[in-house]
């Protein structure tokens, strides 16, 4: 399995991604898209917290995200990353004005 790894940016806070060759899909650090989507200073809690409220999303977790090995500033270490379709689970979960898409209201999507 190749993977490549990048940064990618998101409103100038940077998000981990790997690239799977295999199974042609990037793969997004899921505590960095939280920490960028609710300015947590510690997404890992907020994860933590996140699934307790949200009963299916802690039961499929296992099943939305990946365990991969990520660049941290302590070398590399595994981290769990998912999917786009996984992040959109995720973000379902999360009550932020950054996660409405689509709403009339143009206040919210801007």
């Amino acid at each position: 399995m190749t993977k490549k790894q990048a940064i990618q940016l998101f409103e100038e806070r940077k998000v981990r991604t790997v690239w799977d060759d295999e199974q042609e899909k990037w793969y997004f650090c899921v505590a960095d898209v939280v920490e960028a989507l609710t300015d947590s200073v510690n997404p890992t809690d907020y994860i933590k917290k996140m699934k307790k409220r949200d009963p299916e999303l802690a039961k499929g977790w296992g099943q939305i995200v990946t365990p991969l090995s990520v660049q941290t500033a302590g070398g590399k270490q595994r981290v769990n990353c998912a999917t786009q379709q996984g992040i959109f689970r995720i973000i379902q979960s999360i009550p932020s004005k950054k996660t409405r898409v689509g709403s009339d209201d143009p206040q919210t999507n801007t």
